[in-house]
Order: structure tokens, then C-alpha cells, then sequence
């Protein structure tokens, strides 16, 4: 979840000066090649991975040493793309910054220690990690039933966006094809259609990048208020085009009906008008 991402951010100097003495104190990383660093794994229950690069070739000269099994297939990979964002500081130690590992698809952060003409790399998973610091309490089963919620609402919502999209198409085809004559409401129906279509699978691609696949790994109110704000006027946009249907329909039949409308548009103006104030008082905010 996200929150892991915030809590680390939020305790992420006191973190790293843990993770920093306890290795310190663990002393020489070569002396656990040996065997396979399985003293680092009893030691450290949120540690997942360790590998090894060569300081100067930046080529990895080690398989990937996880807690039950060893992967060769790592080994012999250009790894010059991961040592150019390191920032060593003078105990030869350098922290990442949080990010979703490609190796073991867990929130983890990599900690990189150099030795002689070797760098060390090792990965923590971040939620083991907090929980072992008390910095959370962690369900694990509660934790997946939310997981696998926010999995089935975001594809529910995509696939119920891609069948509006569909099924207006297909009204619209249905009744060109018919010999019915055209109006302006035909073809604004599947206008405001498809607006909502996009609302929908904005907001679920929001839901899953946030709380599934951690796309955003900080809280940012910048990003929450951009989201925010192209939901709301994609909503806006469907609004008023519905507005101007009922005011052409109004205006065809019955004069008598046109308060309707008013109260219609007045309703627009008042959304618009508060996501406005909202942004404005973001902007100022965010300086």
C-alpha cells in the first residue's frame, strides 16, 4: 500500500541510521559469500535479496542470492544504470529511495555498501521492514482481502468503461441505420457516453496505480489534486453537455420547463466555481 511508502519517508532518517549501524556491525559482507548470506537472512527477516557488482566493469559478478534459492540468470548483467543513482556517503554506504523491485515485484528499498572492488547490493522489503520496527502493525490476510478489493473494482471499472464506450457506439450505429430521423440528443448521447467512459477508467487507473501496482510511491498533493481535478471536469464537460440537450428539448416543446434547466446550469456553475476555489487554494498550497 501506500502508506508503507509514507510511513518510510516519514522515519526514513531514523531507518537508514538502523539499517546503517546493524551492518556496520555485522562487519565484513565478503565473509558471508560463503554461505550464500544466510547469517544476513536470520539477522535481517525483511532482507529479500543480495547481489554483487564489480566496482569498475558495474557488471554483476554474482547470482541473486534470495532467502531460499539462488538465481544464476542474474549474473553477468550491466547494473552502471543502478550504481549512477547512488550517492555514497563517507561510511561507503548508500540508501535508494523506495520502489517496486522488478526482481521480486515486493515495496523495497536497496541498501549499497562498497568493499574492495565490490559493491553490495541488498534489497528490504519495506512493509517486514517498518513492521519489525514497530512503525506498523501489519495483517497480512486484511492486507491481501484490500489488495485483491482494489484489484476487482479497477478492472470492474475498466471493463464497464470499455462496455459504455461499446454500447453507445453501437446504439448510435443501430440508429443510423435505422430510418429514423437524426437529432442533435442522438448524437449528443454517446458524446456524454463516452466522457463518462473516460471519468471511469481515469478514476480506475487512479485506484490501481495508487493502492496496486504503487506507480506514486509518496504521497504528493500535487497528483492527488491533478487526479482530482480531471475527474471533475471530465464530469463538468458530461454535465453541460446533458445541460444543453435539456435546454434544446425545452426550448423545442415547452418554455414553461426552462426553470429546469436554470437549476441544471446553476448546478454546473457552483461545481465549477468550487473546483476553481479548490484549485486556487492548492496552487497556493503546493508554492
Amino acid at each position: 500500500m501506500r502508506e508503507f511508502f509514507e510511513t518510510y519517508i516519514q522515519h526514513q532518517e531514523d531507518i537508514e541510521y538502523f539499517l546503517q549501524e546493524s551492518i556496520k556491525n555485522i562487519g565484513n559482507l565478503n565473509g558471508h559469500k560463503k554461505n550464500d548470506f544466510a547469517q544476513l537472512y536470520k539477522v535481517f527477516p525483511s532482507l529479500e535479496l543480495v547481489y554483487i557488482v564489480n566496482k569498475e566493469t558495474k557488471i554483476q559478478t554474482s547470482c541473486n542470492y534470495y532467502r531460499y534459492r539462488n538465481d544464476i540468470n542474474a549474473k553477468d548483467k550491466d547494473r552502471s544504470h543502478l550504481i549512477s543513482k547512488l550517492h555514497f556517503k563517507e561510511s561507503n554506504i548508500a540508501f535508494s529511495k523506495p520502489y517496486i523491485s522488478s526482481a521480486t515485484r515486493s515495496n523495497c528499498v536497496t541498501i549499497t555498501v562498497k568493499e574492495g572492488d565490490e559493491i553490495y547490493f541488498l534489497d528490504f522489503q519495506i512493509d517486514i521492514l517498518l513492521q519489525k520496527l514497530n512503525l506498523i502493525e501489519l495483517n497480512k490476510p486484511f492486507h491481501g482481502i484490500t489488495k485483491g478489493f482494489y484489484i476487482l473494482a479497477g478492472f470492474s471499472m475498466i471493463v464497464l468503461s470499455i462496455i459504455t464506450i461499446l454500447f453507445s457506439l453501437y446504439d448510435f450505429i443501430m440508429y443510423l441505420v435505422s430510418s429514423h430521423e437524426l437529432s442533435l440528443e442522438m448524437i449528443f448521447k454517446p458524446i456524454i457516453a463516452l466522457t463518462l467512459s473516460i471519468a471511469i477508467f481515469d478514476l480506475a487507473k487512479t485506484i490501481l496505480e495508487q493502492e496496486v501496482f504503487f506507480k506514486s510511491y509518496a504521497k504528493n498533493s500535487k497528483v492527488e489534486t491533478k487526479i482530482l481535478t480531471k475527474f471533475l471536469t471530465t464530469i463538468i464537460i458530461a454535465l453541460s453537455i446533458e445541460a444543453l440537450i435539456v435546454v434544446f428539448k425545452i426550448a423545442l416543446n415547452d418554455y414553461v420547463q426552462m426553470i429546469n434547466a436554470f437549476y441544471l446550469i446553476a448546478g454546473i456553475a457552483l461545481i465549477l466555481i468550487s473546483l476553481t476555489i479548490f484549485i486556487h487554494f492548492s496552487t497556493r498550497r503546493g508554492r
